[in-house]
């Protein structure tokens, strides 16, 4: 399953989109400056960028989508930015496959890059007209179980295993139940304290990302604790 048809599932899945899906993808900038002339037409980036028919790019890292001054967005922008849409690395990747996927109705007529590699190339491209990405992924980690203000009560509960496996038909929407990583990273026998930190990163906002912000704030601490029991020791 694709990225974008994780984004897709998310309603009903758990699409745990983590730093490991980004340590193979810092991306060639030379590559990705390449492959940006298939967005030049309608966007400019760098010195002197203008908005065209699309908004100049410069310093889109963090920056909440449908806000550039003086830019005539569509609705659909205009709804995306309003519900809380900022763009990061993992943002970007999403509306790069598939445009009209991230944001239904966007004017853009963009089909996308299929290719992971590609994706990771533009975005390396553009991120260096950002003052400072906040999600570079040799600056911004995924929470650890060294890197976090959980209580320690949350991390000493005993997950059940058996109710995590329950859950876990929520998880493998997206996730492949084998460990293999086709794009979404694997899951499949992360050490539990690490699942644990990861998911409650997203519950409580420390890491931004609108879906699993959602998805996360859904799940309770005993139902992290159970996903966290069955994956870290799932029998294929």
């Amino acid at each position: 399953m694709t990225r974008g048809a994780c984004i897709r599932a998310s309603t009903i899945g758990l699409a745990l989109v983590v730093q490991a899906s980004w340590a193979h993808a810092l991306g060639n900038i030379e590559n990705g400056e390449s492959l940006f002339r298939q967005c030049a037409g309608c966007h400019e980036v760098g010195e002197g960028a203008r908005n065209r028919v699309g908004p100049q790019l410069n310093g889109i890292f963090g920056r909440t989508a449908g806000t550039i001054e003086g830019f005539r967005y569509s609705n659909a922008f205009e709804r995306a930015g309003a519900k809380g849409l900022e763009w990061h690395a993992e943002e970007l990747d999403v509306f790069l496959e598939n445009p009209k996927q991230l944001v239904p109705g966007t004017r853009m007529s963009f089909r996308g890059f299929k290719d992971p590699v590609q994706r990771a190339d533009v975005i390396a491209y553009l991120r260096q007209y950002s003052d400072s990405p906040s999600d570079l992924p040799e600056a911004d980690a995924t929470a650890t179980a060294t890197d976090h203000d959980l209580a320690p009560e949350i991390l000493a509960l005993e997950g059940d295993a058996e109710y995590g496996e329950y859950l876990s038909s929520e998880c493998t929407t997206c996730h492949q139940i084998d460990g293999a990583d086709a794009g979404i990273p694997s899951i499949v026998f992360w050490p539990e304290t690490d699942f644990v930190v990861a998911m409650h990163a997203y519950k409580n906002k420390r890491r931004e990302h609108p879906v699993m912000n959602m998805i996360a704030g859904r799940l309770n601490e005993e139902e992290i604790a159970a996903l966290a029991a069955y994956f870290s020791n799932l029998e294929n």
